[in-house]
């Protein structure tokens, strides 16, 4: 492997230069043009290998953290997780997306909209949380993916979390200059600069909010322990500011304005569930600073858990609170809460809410560039993305690569697009990477190689395509049914049916150590069967973006990320000790020698 080798004990020998070709490209496939014909040539095999095989917990614990060279600090408490978890998710969510979701799509019954989505966040948050314990790395979701569900599936997960948080720290930073402006006495779109030869919703340029990625980058580069005190201080002054939004806000109610209450039926709920569900993304960002906790097994489910609990009750609130102050027909779409205290006579309070929904967004922008750079920089350890990603400064403990690009990245994207369509794109990868956690937890939970016996394998395997494909059909029906019912009487059925046999035929083979979520396989069946109902609800447009990017994500794996992380599993012997296959891939190939969780080297 060159410089760039595995070396003994897992270190990875790295040039001082930052800029050479190995630091990008440093694989055997890689090294001359002969060898990478080679490599497109072994692509089906290669593919076969990485599909079928899942990582150790102690692979990722241990030798892919060691691709880093140094370690990154253990400075976290459950204090300051929780407080990274209500910074991360109470932001452009809550002060932005209410107003919309009112207006145009829930009216007062949004607070019911809340409710959903903060069941399906909850739910995931628990799945998170015994991931979190149980392999507290920085690689979050992605790492869980690949030790349960194998490398190919990690991989398509990986590329949509990096597309969620470039996307979702885009949002929250246009959101930044709407609020910021109204704290000018501006109108939200004023500072926007409208450049005419450009395409609608593309064609409103906000400087603002790249000069804001900007400066949150000098943070979160600095220090993590740093960034987690400038958060809580900071989250602490914004939940000063929601208290003072509730009761001042109530003291002015009208509860005539709640009539209609549900002026566009349950599907409207739903629709806005579905994109709501952004004003709860963030915690996952929570979850990859595991690798940074003092005690995981204590702190990261106090951490989760709390914060999670606290911004749904607080989101409640918030969009009760609202719908009481203005008829959901009046509601300001860009800046909601600072408009309502303007109607109800109360100038100056706009000010307040303004100021504290800078400071909620600024604290959501710090998280998600720390739980970004982090992702990025596990994905990267495996070589699926350049090894120079993967870079922790000695001095300050943090990946300053990772941090820089994902940022810059963030700031393209603010520059030129519209909250609306960041939104719905947002929600729909995040659905997607939660609905496969809570099936990567079933996994874990049922399927262990060497215990599991075939047969058993076999009942898994069949339960979980009928959860999945029972969900599928809900949301499927529901999208084209406007007011259909004989559907739901086979889909939900099927569902229940499918989750009671996994409970009662399928044995457990692994208990969690440490922390373990309730009422196991209930919880994570539901959490697939919400994920993917709320999926049911987005507009086909952002099916079509999310189509887009993940036939990117494919193109680029198939010529560079396949044959890189092969490369470098094949160079650390970890073709030999991994577990092959998957559940799913197991009864796609019954005839496969040795079957599901032996050892089939195809490059042998």
């Amino acid at each position: 492997m060159g410089s760039s080798g595995v070396a003994g004990g897992g270190m990875v020998k790295r040039r001082g230069c930052s800029c050479t070709k190995d630091d990008f490209l440093p694989e055997e496939s890689f090294k001359s043009f002969g060898n990478y014909l080679s490599a497109l040539r072994e692509t089906p095999m290669r593919l076969r290998d990485r599909a079928l095989s899942r990582s150790l917990d102690s692979t990722e614990l241990h030798e892919v953290k060691a691709q880093s060279q140094h370690e990154m600090k253990k400075t976290l408490s459950w204090w300051d997780l929780m407080w990274f978890g209500i910074g991360a998710v109470i932001g452009a969510g809550i002060f932005v997306l209410t107003g919309l979701e009112a207006k145009e799509h829930a009216g007062p019954a949004v607070v019911l909209s809340y409710v959903v989505s903060g069941v399906s966040a909850m739910l995931s948050v628990f799945c998170y949380t015994e991931f979190a314990v149980e392999i507290p790395v920085a690689g979050g979701s992605f790492a869980y993916l690949r030790v349960e569900l194998g490398d190919f599936v990690a991989f398509i997960a990986a590329g949509n979390i990096l597309l969620e948080y470039v996307i979702g720290g885009a949002a929250v930073a246009r959101s930044w200059t709407s609020y910021f402006a109204t704290l000018l006495n501006h109108k939200p779109d004023d500072f926007l600069i409208k450049a005419h030869g450009l395409t609608e919703g593309y064609n409103k340029l906000d400087p603002i909010a790249v000069g804001v990625c900007g400066i949150i980058c000098l943070f979160a580069v600095l220090s993590t322990k740093g960034s987690s005190r400038l958060n809580y201080i900071a989250s602490i002054i914004h939940v000063v500011v929601i208290l003072f939004i509730i009761i001042a806000g109530l003291t002015k109610a009208d509860f005539n304005n709640y009539t209609p209450f549900a002026p566009f039926g349950a599907r409207g709920v739903f629709k806005s569930s579905a994109v709501l569900f952004f004003a709860y993304i963030g915690f996952d960002a929570v979850s990859t600073m595991a690798e940074e906790t003092k005690a995981p097994a204590r702190d990261i489910p106090i951490g989760l858990v709390g914060s999670m609990v606290i911004t749904t009750v607080a989101y409640c609130l918030l969009a009760v609170t609202l719908c009481l102050m203005q008829p959901y027909t009046k509601i300001d779409i860009n800046a909601p809460f600072s408009v309502a205290f303007q109607a109800v006579g109360w100038d100056w309070a706009n000010y307040i809410v303004a100021a504290g929904a800078l400071k909620g967004m600024t604290t959501v922008l710090l998280v998600g560039a720390v739980g970004q750079a982090r992702y990025m920089t596990h994905i990267a350890r495996t070589h699926m993305l350049p090894p120079w990603f993967a870079k922790v400064d000695s001095r300050t403990g943090t990946p300053v690569n990772a941090t820089v690009v994902m940022l810059a990245a963030t700031a393209v994207i603010a520059f030129f697009t519209k909250l609306d369509i960041l939104a719905e794109l947002l929600s729909i990868s995040t659905l997607f990477i939660f609905m496969l956690v809570a099936v990567a937890l079933l996994v874990r939970r049922y399927y262990v190689a060497g215990v599991t016996t075939p047969a058993d394998r076999l009942k898994l395997a069949a339960c979980l395509a009928l959860i999945i494909g029972s969900s599928v059909a809900t949301a499927t029906y529901w999208g084209l049914s406007e007011n259909g019912w004989v559907g739901y009487v086979i889909t939900v059925p099927i569902w229940l049916l499918s989750t009671l046999a996994l409970w009662a035929f399928v044995p457990h083979a692994r208990d969690p150590k440490l922390w373990g979520v309730p009422l196991v396989p209930w919880l994570p069946s539901a959490s697939i069967a919400i994920n993917i109902f709320l999926l049911g609800s987005i507009d086909g447009a952002s099916f079509k973006r999310f189509g887009l990017w993940t036939g990117a994500l494919l193109i680029y794996y198939f010529l560079f990320g396949l044959h890189a992380c092969y490369d470098t599993a094949k160079a650390a012997g970890e073709l030999k000790k991994v577990e092959e296959g998957n559940v799913v891939g197991a009864v796609a190939n019954p005839g496969l020698k040795g079957g599901y969780g032996t050892t089939v080297n195809p490059s042998t």
